[in-house]
């Protein structure tokens, strides 16, 4: 979900001036998802929750939702259970839709870009993926195949594109981008990642060569 509703706030802040008449509605399906992932991250003090449901019996069931009497367990990182991809990746939803709503919601465009920040640190203090702690929780359906490294990366850049604070581009530069960007998914951002960089070099004040080491 998360990654839905950054690759959703990415299209409305490349393509929002053709939306015309649907730019509002664009705004309003982003919001409908940041709403939820706020009340994800905030809460619960020190916890993050991450999802709900069993995820083995939701795919089984072909049911309206309205009809479903699955099982409804909740599921949660924290600084004992860490979760730096969830985490990480939810980061990168809450920054990406503080700049779709910069310009017509100043005070809730704060409250994403605020979010951000805290949760982006959580996913780099406590660093695990969240897979290896709910296990059959979340797999095999959404085990973190490759990693949280990319969501790390990923959450950072799109702080560092929200804020232009060297804070962000220091932590890219510490976690490098050796991996081969292969790929671009829900479970793998490195693609993405280095995509968006290239974005923020040309569009700020930095050049391309300072990302040079982002693209061998």
């Amino acid at each position: 979900m998360a990654f839905t509703t950054t690759m959703l706030s990415w299209s409305t802040l490349e393509y929002g001036k053709r939306l015309g008449p649907q730019l509002p509605n664009a705004r309003a399906a982003i919001r409908w998802a940041t709403d939820y992932l706020l009340k994800c991250a905030t809460a619960t003090p020190g916890k993050i929750y991450v999802g709900v449901g069993d995820p083995n019996a939701d795919h089984r069931c072909w049911e309206r939702p309205e009809d479903m009497d699955t099982v409804r367990s909740v599921y949660s990182v924290s600084p004992s259970n860490p979760g730096s991809d969830v985490a990480g990746e939810m980061a990168a939803a809450l920054a990406a839709a503080s700049l779709v709503f910069r310009s017509s919601d100043r005070q809730y465009a704060g409250l994403l870009l605020r979010t951000a920040r805290k949760v982006l640190q959580f996913a780099l203090q406590y660093r695990g993926a969240y897979s290896d702690r709910l296990g059959s929780s979340v797999c095999p359906f959404y085990c973190s195949y490759s990693g949280y490294k990319d969501e790390l990366l990923w959450g950072a850049a799109w702080l560092f594109r929200a804020t232009n604070e060297v804070q962000y581009y220091n932590i890219i530069k510490s976690l490098g981008a050796d991996d081969q960007p292969d790929l671009f998914s829900w479970d793998n951002k490195y693609s993405g990642a280095h995509v968006l960089l290239s974005r923020v070099s040309t569009q700020d004040n930095y050049s391309v060569l300072e990302f040079g080491w982002l693209f061998p």
